[in-house]
């Protein structure tokens, strides 16, 4: 299948799938109630250009048990290094688990988390400064591209 993408036509037939295949989904964003000044940005631009089917929930601690619900889930949260060991403890924590509900239920699993020094760096990658991104709309483009392949996989469209 990848290797089919370096001729551009087919490269646009398949884009243009995705695409079609991305009007539709339901996409669960996960996010963490602390930092919200940093948070808020990054969960709004999730959806900004993706063209799923969003649905925001606040600090869920187990995805929903039905395996079908949603078709991405994306996870945002801003953690930043203070002076303790805490900081690399959680980060590890929340790969490991992250990792665990995309296993467990079968989802793509957006890793939204910034992991940074300072609270500039979390500003920038959020968007709220001049030449800074948010980096959330890349996280909602993400989803829907997975979500999508996942349903084009399912459907053998693409394999």
């Amino acid at each position: 299948c990848f290797r089919e993408l370096r001729d551009p036509a087919k490269r646009r037939l398949w884009m243009d799938k995705i695409q079609n295949a991305g009007t539709n989904l339901r996409v669960l964003i996960v996010h963490a109630r602390w930092n919200t000044s940093l948070v808020t940005p990054l969960v709004e631009g999730a959806p900004s250009r993706a063209a799923g089917s969003f649905l925001s929930l606040f600090n869920v601690c187990t995805p929903p048990a039905n395996k079908g619900t949603f078709d991405a889930i994306i996870a945002i949260g801003v953690l930043i290094k203070g002076d303790t060991m805490h900081f690399e403890h959680i980060a590890e924590s929340v790969s490991h688990g992250l990792m665990r509900v995309q296993l467990d239920f079968g989802v793509p699993v957006i890793f939204g988390l910034l992991t940074v020094l300072n609270e500039e760096q979390a500003s920038i990658r959020a968007g709220l400064t001049p030449g800074g991104h948010n980096h959330g709309e890349d996280w909602g483009d993400a989803a829907v591209e997975m979500g999508a392949k996942r349903k084009l996989w399912a459907d053998g469209v693409i394999g």
